[in-house]
């Protein structure tokens, strides 16, 4: 598929990846539905578009919700005068251990809360789910025969610390792209999976650079990476045809 014949919804579009791949295709001439809760992000995501040639709108959806995403699905087909591509960018962190014993007591207490385990696993799993459910719907309904699902993975799907929550989300998030790919090809729908290392985002801005030292020192390249080198796995997901069903890894050569 031609980026230029790309009409995509992309949630989580507000910042950050989502505002970085949003652009990226409006440079080349796509059309994009920016979704996310944050209104503001929203609108300065389509302003940093107004000058290029693609066509970039801003729908305002809860990912988590069942009936917000049939109705952002509706709009941004409305709206871009149809859908061929989904990118489940949209992800949140709800960081804590399983369990933690205090060193002086030596009492166990339940570190990682259900609410987390809850709020990770609905906006990071069941969101892609929600939005992949209702966008092929809209395909096939459509008669859309050449539409592409990317999910936003990570590296910590293959199990980190401190992140049962988002690890499990991100793992089943590839599970589901496999599976996807095998019940949706007689559709003409292709699905395929980035799995990101760390990433130069407003979340890693925001960390003292003591800790980001840290982080970066276990990654062979030693440094993180542009959202724009990302966005060159989801550029070649969408425009090889015969890709579907995979994980591409763009980690720097990160082990976790």
């Amino acid at each position: 598929m031609k980026l230029s014949a790309v009409r995509a919804i992309i949630t989580g579009g507000g910042s950050g990846m989502g505002r970085a791949f949003a652009l990226h295709l409006a440079s080349e001439g796509a059309s994009v539905a920016v979704a996310d809760i944050a209104e503001e992000a929203l609108a300065d995501t389509v302003n940093a578009a107004s000058d290029l040639p693609g066509k970039v709108c801003a729908i305002t959806a809860d990912v988590t919700d069942e009936a917000s995403v049939h109705n952002l699905v509706q709009e941004a087909r409305e709206q871009l005068g149809g859908l061929n591509v989904l990118i489940n960018n949209a992800g949140i962190f709800r960081d804590g251990l399983l369990v933690k014993v205090d060193r002086e007591t030596k009492k166990v207490s339940r570190a990682m809360s259900l609410e987390q385990w809850n709020q990770v696993l609905n906006v990071d799993l069941t969101g892609p789910f929600l939005c992949t459910r209702e966008f092929t719907t809209s395909c096939i309904d459509g008669g859309v025969s050449d539409a592409v699902v990317v999910n936003i993975s990570s590296v910590a799907r293959h199990g980190n610390t401190g992140q049962s929550n988002y690890s499990a989300a991100k793992a089943g998030l590839v599970a589901d792209t496999k599976l996807w790919a095998q019940e949706l090809a007689r559709y003409g729908i292709r699905t395929g999976a980035i799995a990101p290392g760390f990433v130069q985002t407003p979340i890693l801005d925001g960390m003292r650079p003591e800790v980001l030292e840290r982080m970066v020192s276990v990654v062979p390249l030693k440094r993180v990476a542009l959202p724009e080198e990302v966005f060159l796995g989801v550029k070649f997901i969408i425009e090889c045809d015969y890709f579907t069903g995979r994980c591409i890894d763009i980690d720097g050569g990160m082990v976790v």
